[in-house]
């Protein structure tokens, strides 16, 4: 497996750093995060070392999300204060990713827990229809690529 040096995902992986697991199969791991926005709040990881998401296979992210979506039921069973979920998964320093190995959140929501994501003023503009088409455009033609 692909391993990172002064990676605290890896380090947790090779068992060189504590961790409070919740699932590990051979290709990812969950485990509790140490600062929790709630409690039940943890994250699944690729074993293998992945910085961002262009360096993930889409199989191994399908795999991630699939576990997520086991362990998000299990949290709503499990009788930790759940009325709700976020999955969050940032890449890259603009999208406030601080840990540069790929990782999903799983976040147990209620409300009045405080937590909220803010948007800025020009996230909700509608911009013209030529624009979103333009943009559309840009991306359909870098999946054929």
């Amino acid at each position: 497996m692909l391993m990172e040096q002064n990676c605290v995902f890896c380090e947790i992986i090779n068992d060189k750093k504590p961790a409070s697991i919740v699932y590990s199969d051979e290709k990812v791991l969950a485990f509790m995060v140490i600062r929790p926005i709630n409690p039940g709040h943890l994250v699944v990881i690729p074993k293998t070392h992945a910085p961002g998401l262009s360096e993930l296979d889409e199989e191994m992210g399908a795999h991630m999300f699939k576990v997520a979506l086991r362990i998000v039921k299990a949290i709503k069973k499990s009788g930790i204060e759940c009325e709700g979920i976020n999955l969050f998964l940032s890449d890259g320093k603009a999208a406030a990713q601080e840990i540069f190995h790929i990782h999903l959140h799983v976040v147990p929501r209620f409300f009045g827990d405080g937590f909220e994501v803010k948007y800025g003023p020009n996230n909700f503009l509608e911009p013209p229809r030529e624009e979103l088409d333009k943009i559309s455009t840009m991306i359909r033609n870098s999946l054929k690529e």
